[in-house]
């Protein structure tokens, strides 16, 4: 390591503009008294002043990570891009489906009504959660840096699951092929596997040269995406109101709908069985997914620990308020008998009755190709910075080339690690079941790794009580979600579908086994490279903090020659 002495200087009160100098250098000093750093040494001894602070110490070891850190693109983050960050990645094409499914299973406008607003409190719990951990560790890169602050033995074991699971799992497949199909479907083109594979790559390669080559200029592009979306969510919910209220609707629309005023036909045909409540529970949760997106680009927000106390919530409570508005208007448009039918089409059905089906057609398909767009910019925009971030750890190959900002002093190299699993996804031709696969296998490990971070934030409470928390969550908000990973962890054998196939033409359990096999390949990769190799050649590894030229700190794994 280099000596503290020699380096260069940073002012931990201009690091945290929320604390005053000497505030700083008082919580400086308590928290680093007992800390040590990713090579087991105290970074500097009890009492060093803030003058003595050397730059790459405070960035690089992991008991800084309770430090703001600046990059070398600035903090172009303001309250509202961290908003439309939350509001883009949360509020994505399903909202045109998923009411009609959860209305569906449970049979009730009450049920289904009341699921919502449970969904919402879950969503509430999480965001506690992410609002601590992000609050306390304010640094990019969210999970990897909670689980690295959290497991620092084994050494090198969290980051090396991080950069597996992220360099595997982390692709953005989904929404980019939804592009392309409903483009094309908009287009009034028939669609074929080569024409949506085509648009999906197209839309992809558009982004990672946007966000890779023009930083502020893509950060205005998804803030305008994300206006869009709120944009057309009110329109959605007057026209409902419109056409209950002036009967503007086509003659189709002359079937009775429900009386919501009602309380016999709200709860009519409700199915309060558990099994049944408990995978709409589960569905609606998947509607509020995203709402920690912010986390993974702290370096780049303006004032962070006071944008993420307050952009959360009020992100988190704009999408609350939106999804019942949404519902509300779904239920007083359309009839009931078509919305069980139809399911998924709920938002197909919406849009026929409020303009008819020849322009209802257009507007759905246009409008889901413009949420999926909005989607994958900010899903792209945060997860390069993770990949940076791991990068910049040392835990990639190539990684000083992929943790540098130039040329164009944006983190191009972790466009690039997120470009190319995204990429071969899309293009590499599975047949549907093997794509839900996919799907399912990217979810399982995330909910392990959510699992082990809220054991941690516990364990922290404990171990680490002198550590500043801006924010707290409440104990029962952990808790809760703690319980509903175990559940989900536990879903796919504890209820088994009657085929045993589930959503694909395999057995339906494959997923879990496969995401539960990711995860112990990482440990298994960790330990022959960290353990048995280095054991075996006689060297062990070490961490060297560099500066690159750009400015960008960073970490190299070192071998050094056992005595």
């Amino acid at each position: 390591m280099p000596d503290d002495s020699a380096s260069a200087s940073i002012d931990i009160a201009q690091a945290e503009p929320l604390l005053s100098s000497s505030t700083s250098y008082r919580r400086y000093e308590k928290t680093h008294s007992q800390s040590s750093s990713r090579n087991e040494e105290s970074p500097l001894p009890p009492g060093t002043p803030p003058s003595a602070l050397g730059l790459l110490e405070v960035h690089r070891s992991v008991e800084y990570d309770t430090v703001p850190e600046d990059v070398t693109f600035g903090r172009n983050v303001s309250w509202m891009s961290a908003y439309m960050l939350i509001i883009s990645r949360v509020v994505g094409s399903g909202i045109f489906a998923t009411p009609g499914v959860i209305f569906k299973s449970v049979g009730s406008v009450g049920l289904s009504l009341v699921l919502w607003v449970v969904g919402s409190g879950i969503a509430a719990c999480g965001l506690a959660i992410s609002l601590e951990l992000g609050c306390m560790l304010p640094r990019s890169g969210g999970d990897k840096v909670y689980l690295e602050f959290m497991y620092r033995r084994p050494r090198f074991l969290a980051s090396t699951v991080v950069a597996v699971h992220a360099v595997l799992l982390g692709f953005t497949a989904s929404n980019a092929i939804v592009f392309g199909q409903y483009t094309l479907f908009a287009l009034q083109i028939e669609p074929t596997a080569f024409s949506q594979t085509l648009l999906a790559v197209g839309m992809l390669t558009v982004i990672t040269v946007i966000h890779g080559c023009f930083l502020k200029t893509g950060i205005l592009i998804q803030n305008a995406l994300g206006w869009v979306k709120i944009l057309v969510m009110t329109l959605m919910v007057f026209a409902g109101l419109a056409t209950v209220i002036f009967r503007t609707a086509s003659p189709s629309n002359s079937a009775p709908t429900v009386n919501l005023l009602s309380w016999h036909e709200v709860w009519k045909d409700s199915n309060w069985r558990w099994g049944v409540v408990s995978t709409a529970i589960f569905k609606v949760s998947y509607s509020y997914a995203g709402y920690a997106n912010v986390n993974n680009v702290m370096n780049e927000v303006k004032d962070p620990v006071r944008t993420l106390k307050t952009v959360g919530p009020a992100a988190l409570l704009t999408i609350c308020i939106f999804y019942l508005l949404l519902n509300l208007a779904y239920f007083m448009v359309m009839p009931l008998d078509e919305i069980r039918e139809n399911g998924q089409l709920i938002g197909a059905l919406f849009f026929q009755k409020i303009f008819g089906d020849a322009v209802g057609r257009i507007i759905l398909p246009i409008l889901i190709a413009i949420s999926a767009f909005g989607n994958v910019m900010v899903v792209t925009f945060t997860l390069a910075r993770v990949n940076q971030e791991i990068a910049r750890q040392g835990f990639l190959p190539f990684s000083t080339i992929l943790s540098s900002s130039r040329p164009f002093n944006t983190p191009l190299g972790g466009l690039i690690v997120h470009y190319i699993p995204s990429v071969l996804v899309i293009v590499l031709p599975p047949k549907e079941d093997v794509y839900a696969f996919i799907l399912d296998v990217e979810g399982y490990p995330s909910q392990l790794i959510s699992l082990a971070i809220c054991i941690g934030l516990l364990m922290l409470r404990r171990t680490r009580p002198e550590l500043r928390r801006p924010f707290v969550a409440w104990v029962p908000a952990v808790w809760l979600k703690i319980v509903l990973s175990v559940s989900l962890l536990a879903a796919p054998f504890v209820q088994p579908p009657k085929d045993g196939k589930g959503d694909v033409g395999f057995w339906y359990g494959t997923y879990a086994v496969v995401g539960t096999g990711i995860l112990v390949f990482a440990v298994v990769y960790w330990y022959l490279w960290t353990v048995a190799v280095p054991r075996w050649r006689g060297y062990r590894l070490e961490e060297e903090d560099e500066v690159l030229e750009d400015g960008t700190s960073v970490t190299k794994l070192i071998k050094v020659k056992r005595a």
